[in-house]
């Protein structure tokens, strides 16, 4: 079964700081479209200030840390400790391993599945971030109960975070700044969803690089 190293893989979480930085303007614009607009700011201030804090020699789990405890600790709104939560649990399932394989990473996505639906009560279709993460991470393990390799697996749960994504375009928002708007927030993506699914590409083509 491929596996890759948990030690000195902290690349993978400097690429998706690097991911989110590229893609700030574009988040703050979807975000303006029925938000504040500063979802691309807020992000890209709390994944650079965690950038600048892993060293790259660090354990991937140690890099998703330090992300958490930077998202927690210095980003405001609601996506820093929603977000913060997200990488913490990722963390807390990995961080006792050294080979970090299909299943233990599936271990560690449910995790933080389950703490995020915990923490903020979304649920599907509320137009949220869930709406992209959740029918991801359930692909992915959908498509491990099938007998599909990582690299499948993953590949699968890009898909489906697409389309999660796409999915929030016809949804009304329920919860958070945009529920006030109601019906006017049909036919705009959500943008917790579309950085959700940034975040997820980068992490699917980063471990696929390694495995």
């Amino acid at each position: 079964m491929k596996t890759f190293s948990n030690q000195g893989n902290a690349g993978l979480v400097i690429a998706l700081c690097d991911t989110i930085h590229a893609n700030a303007d574009l988040l703050s614009q979807i975000d303006g479209a029925i938000g504040d607009g500063d979802h691309g700011v807020n992000m890209n201030k709390g994944f650079l200030m965690a950038k600048d804090r892993i060293n790259a020699k660090d354990s991937f789990s140690d890099a998703l840390k330090i992300l958490a405890d930077t998202l927690m600790g210095d980003i405001g709104g609601s996506m820093g400790p929603i977000y913060g939560t997200f990488f913490d649990e990722l963390s807390l399932k990995l961080a006792d391993t050294s080979q970090i394989d299909a299943h233990r990473f599936r271990s560690a996505l449910r995790n933080a599945l389950d703490a995020l639906l915990e923490l903020t009560g979304a649920k599907l279709e509320d137009k949220t971030l869930l709406d992209c993460l959740s029918p991801a991470i359930t692909t992915y393990e959908d498509a491990l109960d099938e007998g599909a390799d990582f690299a499948t697996a993953l590949d699968l749960m890009g898909m489906a975070s697409r389309r999660g994504l796409e999915n929030t375009r016809g949804m009304v928002a329920k919860i958070g700044r945009a529920a006030r708007l109601g019906e006017r927030t049909r036919g705009h993506l959500d943008a917790g969803a579309s950085s959700c699914n940034l975040i997820l590409q980068s992490l699917i083509s980063g471990i696929k690089n390694v495995i």
